[in-house]
């Protein structure tokens, strides 16, 4: 892995989920906040991450540790460090240069920019990589708070999603030339 492992933006650094931290996500979390040098809120997990969700993320990266980048990160507020989310893309770009992303914030830190900061950090990095032509994410519709995220970040709703009830949003790699927050 010749690519740095933390994105940094304004206020977070998202770090790369180690196999070895999300082993600690699951099991222990005193150790995981020692591993992110961060505290880790009573409340954590955020919404839709389970340990189903943790138990995939850490058997893709054991599978394959060149793909930890393309998997999972932990957004961790920068001053005071405390870890307030997760997100990243559900494995590398697909044939057609297509990855999908995907986040999640603890509530007490929702509607404070942090999702919309922290996906438009891994959408610029996503398409940093050449072969990277368009990031999709699909939600939930009562979920509004994650639309806006998409919104804000440029996405277009292109219709219903994979699963159930779900909405699919994308952003090309054209679109998001115009609206993606700066790292720092």
């Amino acid at each position: 892995m010749s690519e740095e492992p933390i994105l940094a933006t304004a206020r977070m650094a998202l770090v790369a989920a180690k196999p070895q931290m999300v082993r600690a996500d699951l099991s222990n979390r005193a150790e995981l906040g020692l591993l992110l040098n961060a505290a880790i809120p009573q409340a954590w997990p955020p919404p839709l991450v389970d340990a189903a969700a943790l138990q995939w993320i850490l058997k893709s990266v054991e599978a394959d540790p060149d793909c930890l980048l393309w998997c999972a990160r932990y957004f961790v507020l920068k001053e005071p460090r405390v870890v307030i989310g997760l997100g990243g893309f559900k494995g590398r770009p697909d044939a057609t240069g297509t990855v999908e992303i995907g986040y999640s914030v603890l509530e007490q830190f929702q509607r404070c920019g942090y999702g919309t900061e922290a996906a438009a950090a891994l959408c610029k990095w996503a398409f940093s990589h050449e072969e990277v032509r368009c990031v999709t994410a699909e939600t939930f519709p009562h979920l509004t708070g994650s639309i806006s995220v998409l919104k804000k970040n440029q996405f277009r709703l292109t219709g219903a999603g994979s699963e159930g009830d779900t909405i699919r949003f994308e952003l090309a790699r054209d679109r998001a030339a115009t609206g993606l927050t700066t790292l720092t």
